[in-house]
C-alpha cells in the first residue's frame, strides 16, 4: 500500500468518495489517503481460509458478524477510515453494523502482510486499533507463518502463534484455528489443480 500520489491530496473522506472507483482499496488515516491494490493470490488464500475458520467458530456459533475487505470501518469522532482484511462485531456489539459500514470499533481486526503494507500494519494501524477501542488485533504474517495477537482490553497483551491459534471473546476461548492449515502451501498447490 503505497499514498496516493496526486496533484491534490483528499483532505477528507468526503473527498475520497467523490473520487473515480479505480478497483482499489481506499483507507483514510490521520488525515492520510492510502491506496492497496488487489491482494496477491497466497494473501487471498490465507484470507479465506481465516474467514472460513472465523465464519464457523464466530458467526456460525452465533456469536456475532465476520466481515472481509472490501468492507469500510469507520472510527466516529476521528477522521480514520479503514478496510481491514478481515474483521468480526461480537452480537451484542450489533447496532454499530450500519447500511454501508460499521461505525465503531470492531471486536476484532485482522490484518495480513504484504510487502506494501508491513511497516503501516505494524505501526500506524496498531496505533489506531489500539487508540480506536478494538479488542483484539491480528497481524497475520505470510512469510513466517505465525500471527501475532494484540489485546488492548481486558489483559492487554501480545502474543505470537504458530501451529495453533485459541480464539478467544474477552477472556473466553470459544475455539482455535489450525494454523499449519491455514498457511499450508500443500493446499496452495491443490487449490491451483497441480498434481
Amino acid at each position: 500500500m503505497s499514498i496516493m500520489q496526486t496533484r491534490q491530496q483528499p483532505k477528507t473522506w468526503e473527498d475520497v468518495l467523490r473520487m473515480p472507483d479505480d478497483g482499489n482499496r481506499y483507507e483514510f488515516i490521520g488525515g492520510r489517503l492510502y491506496v492497496t491494490a488487489a491482494p496477491v493470490i497466497r494473501h487471498q488464500r490465507i484470507s479465506r481460509r481465516l474467514q472460513a475458520a472465523l465464519m464457523r467458530i464466530l458467526q456460525d456459533a452465533g456469536r456475532g458478524e465476520v466481515f472481509y475487505a472490501p468492507c469500510l470501518v469507520e472510527f466516529p469522532g476521528t477522521v480514520d477510515r479503514v478496510q481491514p482484511d478481515l474483521f468480526f462485531v461480537a452480537e451484542e456489539r450489533r447496532e454499530i453494523i450500519a447500511e454501508k459500514q460499521v461505525l465503531g470499533a470492531p471486536d476484532l481486526v485482522v490484518e495480513i502482510l504484504s510487502p506494501s503494507t508491513a511497516h503501516r500494519d505494524r505501526g500506524i494501524k496498531l496505533d489506531l486499533y489500539a487508540r480506536c477501542g478494538v479488542r483484539e488485533y491480528w497481524i497475520v504474517d505470510p512469510v513466517e507463518d505465525v500471527i501475532d495477537v494484540w489485546r488492548f482490553g481486558d489483559g492487554p497483551g501480545h502474543e505470537r502463534f504458530s501451529g495453533e491459534l485459541p480464539v478467544r471473546l474477552g477472556a473466553e476461548r470459544v475455539g482455535r484455528i489450525d494454523l499449519d492449515q491455514v498457511f499450508s502451501r500443500h493446499l496452495d498447490v491443490w487449490e491451483r489443480g497441480e498434481p
